[in-house]
């Protein structure tokens, strides 16, 4: 059981390992720096402004603000929640004496299978970032993939760079489908 736990968080190390590190072969300009976590740069910026994330105000009037940005990672967040929650559900499984091996075996791969899929995803999301999107969003659901990325417009051709670029990347993605949302400045 233990050897199991132990594997289930090497492969969850190793997949991160491998994200980050793509991530700076892609874009090794921008360079962490950890210190500025740390920093009250954005507590200064906003109290300079007078406005929030939440908030922009013009000639008087308060608007909420609906950056396609936040609306990317809302939607990230709502992915992580489901998937925490069935990764949840197998660890119970798997942990459980009310299973036969094999079930909690099938358990196991798909946790394993689950692990897979959120590092390519997020590589993926890496990579169409790297052809120049300012954000990207991808959600793979078996053989089926939908892409968002955040442009003005997004013409045939970058359409089909980006379902090229998931058909490589991710084995069995036959059905790609990308969308675009606009970048709305309020």
């Amino acid at each position: 059981m233990r050897v199991r736990r132990r594997t289930v968080w090497f492969m969850t190390l190793l997949s991160l390992v491998a994200v980050i590190s793509v991530y700076y072969l892609v874009d090794p300009a921008k360079q962490f720096n950890g210190l500025t976590i740390f920093t009250d740069d954005t507590l200064q910026q906003t109290a300079v402004t007078g406005v929030t994330d939440q908030e922009a105000t013009k000639e008087g009037e308060t608007k909420e603000v609906s950056s396609p940005s936040h609306l990317f990672e809302e939607m990230r967040m709502q992915v992580s929640d489901e998937r925490s929650q069935l990764r949840l559900q197998l660890e119970q499984k798997i942990g459980s004496q009310e299973y036969s091996a094999e079930q909690k075996n099938e358990a196991y791969n798909e946790m394993d299978s689950l692990i897979k899929q959120e590092s390519a995803e997020a590589m993926l999301e890496m990579l169409i970032k790297s052809l120049g999107y300012s954000d990207a969003f991808v959600k793979a659901d078996g053989d089926k993939v939908s892409v968002t990325v955040m442009a003005e417009e997004l013409s045939k051709s970058q359409a089909n760079e980006i379902i090229y670029l998931v058909r490589t990347e991710m084995e069995g993605a036959n059905d790609v489908q990308v969308k675009f949302s606009a970048n709305n400045n309020y």
